[in-house]
């Protein structure tokens, strides 16, 4: 946690179980998890399920990315019930970035880019395969985001779909709707 600040339960919980399965002999995933270490983490009421969302520096979120899908798995199994989503902490830097004493502002660094990156955060391991924009008659936007087919029948993707859709909005206001193409 940054300034020092006291970390809830939920974090305790969530680091603990990191832990263990960093420390668990029979863990694949040890030698990469020893790099890792998250900011933050909070619950979110999914229809009837909670949602566990788990914000990492952008640091090390390089070595998360590559073992997003066991991690998640053995979270999932620490937390029966719940949904794991990962996310990165970035930096979105408004208009007058002037201010903070910065000459440009790099493309990685706007609202649209960072909000693009977080769905890509969201839905991992899976991957994004296509993207429409429907814009509703009284103006409202609604994402509809293709996921890769041939992650269909991978470990309940179908069942996180609802949840997806939940941590995106919660995380950027945004409504998006995720689905996998018919075939």
């Amino acid at each position: 946690k940054e300034k020092g600040a006291a970390p809830t339960d939920l974090e305790e919980e969530v680091a603990k179980a990191l832990f263990d399965i960093e420390v668990s002999p029979s863990s694949d995933i040890k030698g990469d998890l020893r790099d890792v270490y998250m900011s933050s983490a909070q619950e979110l009421e999914v229809k009837n399920r909670v949602a566990l969302v788990v914000h990492f520096p952008f640091r090390v979120w390089k070595n998360v990315r590559k073992i997003q899908g066991r991690l998640i798995r053995e979270l999932e199994k620490k937390f029966s019930k719940k949904h794991v989503v990962f996310v990165a902490n970035r930096t979105i830097l408004d208009k007058n970035f002037r201010r903070k004493g910065l000459q440009v502002r790099p493309r990685s660094r706007t609202l649209t880019s960072v909000h693009e990156s977080m769905l890509e955060d969201v839905v991992g391991p899976t991957e994004i395969y296509g993207k429409r924009t429907r814009i509703g008659v009284d103006g409202s936007k609604l994402l509809k985001v293709i996921l890769d087919p041939k992650d269909k029948d991978k470990e309940n993707v179908e069942s996180k779909l609802a949840t997806y859709a939940a941590v995106y909005k919660k995380l950027t206001n945004k409504e998006a709707v995720f689905t996998f193409p018919e075939a």
